[in-house]
């Protein structure tokens, strides 16, 4: 059977190609859902029209499906909510400088 946690550990292994942060740090993973053998994941880019956006779902889809008894994957790509750093953790933050840097309204 395969658990949110395993894919969350999958996907800690995708990283940006352009910021070398994992996905998950990034804060693009909205939601993970495992049932049985199939997954969905519910994420977003840092931007509309990102040019790598091919690159990360081969990447997702590589790593996700080396998990065993992994059945469909179903990965969706949302821009409601928008992406913005205050959804990075704060150990990426730091690795970029970021710490102390929102651009969300208060």
């Amino acid at each position: 059977m395969i658990t949110k946690e395993a894919v969350l550990a999958q996907l800690e292994k995708v990283l940006d190609p352009e910021l070398q942060i994992n996905i998950v740090d990034l804060g693009l993973i909205y939601d993970v859902k495992a049932k049985n053998s199939d997954v969905f994941i519910l994420m977003t880019l840092t931007f509309p029209g990102c040019p790598l956006a091919s690159v990360i779902n081969k990447e997702i889809n590589d790593k996700v499906k080396k998990l065993k008894g992994i059945g469909k994957l179903d990965l969706k790509i949302t821009f409601d909510p928008p992406w913005d750093i205050s959804k990075m953790d704060q150990e990426a933050r730091a690795n970029l400088g970021l710490i102390g840097i929102s651009n969300t309204e208060d």
